[in-house]
């Protein structure tokens, strides 16, 4: 069984972000319980219910595991159940969490080339020892048996797949098309669980940023028991109308949830066991249970991840 915690539901910056005022987040500051505070997205995911993998460490990682007992150190002496890292992409709310792994602890990190390419020329990850967390490579489009430090198997497989979307905001060059973006820049993960006799078990999605379905992306996730996927704004003009910014979704590398482009519309003639929104931003109406929004996306089908969520597959 695949076993799947959510350490944090938001978008970069969480949910109150620390710099705005709005409606939703002095809501979420004065303790609201319809509009409960989410950390950065990240999830853990274990086959053991011992071992844990976190896809993707985000700038909260010390509270969020400080908040789940699942996570705590078991023995009297150095310990932690997490036993490797994915990592997606090099966005700050991705990436900034491994400093706070820094203390000796053994585990691999998996990502891409790319994206090990350009950790390894930022020398602020050298506190991560090389001689104990192991710089694992993944290929796209090629599942992965995941193991921990010691090469024992964590009982499941990853996959990274492409998905439309854009370089991290910190690496952009406005000199190249696409700000400089390759197809690696933003992958989705498939995580399949192994079975004892070697069998494929059960399997779900973790895409936490996407810019669009291309045909291709809905065939691969047609029939799928879970999918968790982008729910960073509800329209694409969501920061310039609370007038917080001018990006818009698509030029963040986010597809809004509603419109005929958006993903209320896009995944409706899936079939889908259960859908879940995560990486959600705070200006998005969605995190706060008595709104509008949110009882659409609810009625869609869709659940509206919080930090804590359990999931069993």
């Amino acid at each position: 069984m695949l076993r799947i915690l959510v350490l944090g539901a938001g978008a970069g910056g969480g949910f109150p972000q620390w710099n705005c005022g709005c409606a939703q987040c002095r809501r979420a500051r004065a303790g609201d319980p319809a509009a409960p505070v989410r950390t950065q997205s990240s999830i853990a995911v274990s086959a053991d219910g011992l071992r844990w993998t976190l896809i993707n460490a985000s700038p909260d990682l010390g509270r969020q595991l400080l908040d789940r007992p699942t996570l705590h150190p078991v023995s009297d002496t150095r310990h932690s159940p997490i036993s490797a890292v994915v990592v997606t992409n090099a966005d700050v709310d991705h990436v900034a969490g491994l400093l706070t792994l820094r203390e000796g602890h053994p585990f691999p990190l998996y990502a891409t080339k790319r994206v090990h390419d350009i950790l390894g020329a930022n020398a602020i990850f050298n506190v991560l020892n090389r001689d104990i967390v192991d710089r694992r490579p993944l290929a796209v489009d090629t599942p992965e048996p995941l193991t921990d430090a010691s090469g024992e198997g964590l009982g499941f497989t990853v996959e990274l797949f492409p998905v439309p979307g854009k370089i991290a905001l910190w690496l952009e060059d406005p000199t190249k098309p696409g700000f400089g973006s390759v197809p690696e820049d933003t992958v989705g993960v498939k995580v399949t669980e192994v079975l004892p006799g070697g069998e494929e078990g059960s399997h779900f999605y973790y895409i936490p940023g996407c810019a669009a379905l291309p045909p291709d992306l809905p065939a691969r996730l047609e029939g799928a028991a879970l999918v968790l996927f982008d729910g960073t704004t509800f329209t694409d003009d969501e920061m310039a109308a609370h007038k917080v910014g001018t990006k818009t979704a698509g030029r963040m590398g986010h597809m809004a949830m509603s419109g005929p482009e958006g993903s209320l519309a896009a995944f409706a003639p899936l079939d889908i066991g259960r859908k879940v929104y995560i990486h959600i931003n705070n200006t998005n109406p969605v995190l706060v249970a008595d709104t509008a929004e949110r009882r659409a996306v609810e009625e869609a089908g869709w659940d509206v991840a919080f930090d804590g969520m359990e999931i069993a597959l």
